[in-house]
């Protein structure tokens, strides 16, 4: 007999009749679709054609694939900060973590990147300095926040407040066993976070980062009320000299699509890997046979 878990087993299931009808509804609604997006000329392929690889264009995508990955590593760093603040037993700390999270989760991204495009008119000059001395140096808050600066404040500042709940949700996955076996080893609080719990947390933290990484590359295009010339900025600025609107914001929406994709393949691999990590561990406890002394029946 096999020793293959059953449970492991693929599940046979018998199609219906209603399957197969979907799927020709399905299929004939799909080629439809395909046909009369593909003989309007409205949609001007051969525009998009055009512009699909243009200067610009790429310019743009450079940049929203630079905020992209400078907001998320950022903001995934500030995040575990925060997480651990949040996860701590001092609760002064864990209540400034909280409302940190409340309220950059609680407002929109575009009210946050406005409020800190427009924060010189608050703050216009701000002096940095050692207190109770005279070395102090002044800086101007409005010659320092340029649009591209407050859009990766803005999204970063933003992320963090995610990637805290995601990283604390990922410590809460962590068996109590774990933390205690650690604890009895004597480790510190350090080495125990970084030998003990991040590690048995990355299951459940990879496929959450993995859909913020998607979800912030099409966040990105908030910033183009910023003036910022990324990806659909980049398309605006196009169409306003040439008027051909729909063409240009196909191209943008392709791009986003084709990086959507090749974003999501490393994310499938990433959970595939994970969760063949975590099946390779015991279901239940094998049988275990004493040995007998020598002479003894067992």
């Amino acid at each position: 007999m096999s020793g293959v878990d059953p449970a492991l087993k693929p599940r046979l299931r018998r199609r219906s009749t209603f399957e197969y009808f979907a799927w020709i509804i399905c299929c004939l609604l799909a080629v439809g679709i395909l046909f009369s997006v593909s003989t309007n000329p409205n949609f001007k392929w051969h525009v998009v054609a055009r512009y699909f690889t243009h200067e610009t264009i790429i310019r743009g995508l450079m940049l929203t694939i630079f905020l992209t990955v400078a907001s998320m590593v950022f903001g995934t760093l500030l995040g575990l900060v925060l997480a651990i603040m949040r996860s701590s037993s001092i609760k002064p700390i864990a209540a400034t973590a909280g409302v940190y999270i409340t309220l950059f989760r609680g407002t929109p991204v575009l009210v946050q990147l406005i409020f800190w495009f427009n924060i010189a008119a608050l703050y216009p000059n701000l002096t940095i300095g050692i207190p109770f001395t005279d070395i102090s140096t002044a800086v101007d808050v409005n010659a320092l926040i340029a649009p591209i600066t407050a859009a990766l404040i803005g999204l970063t500042l933003n992320e963090a407040a995610y990637m805290a709940e995601i990283i604390r949700g990922g410590f809460a996955a962590v068996g109590k066993g774990q933390i205690e076996a650690a604890d009895s080893l004597g480790m510190s609080g350090a080495m125990k976070m970084r030998k003990v719990i991040i590690p048995q947390a990355m299951p459940s933290i990879i496929p959450a980062t993995g859909n913020q990484v998607i979800g912030m590359f099409k966040e990105t295009s908030l910033v183009s009320v910023l003036g910022v010339a990324e990806l659909l900025q980049s398309a605006q600025l196009i169409y306003a000299r040439t008027y051909e609107t729909i063409p240009l914001l196909i191209v943008a929406s392709l791009w986003y699509l084709v990086m959507t994709l090749l974003l999501s393949y490393p994310q499938a691999q990433l959970e595939k890997k994970y969760s063949r990590a975590t099946s390779l561990l015991p279901r239940k406890a094998k049988k275990v046979v004493l040995t007998a002394p020598e002479g003894i029946a067992r």
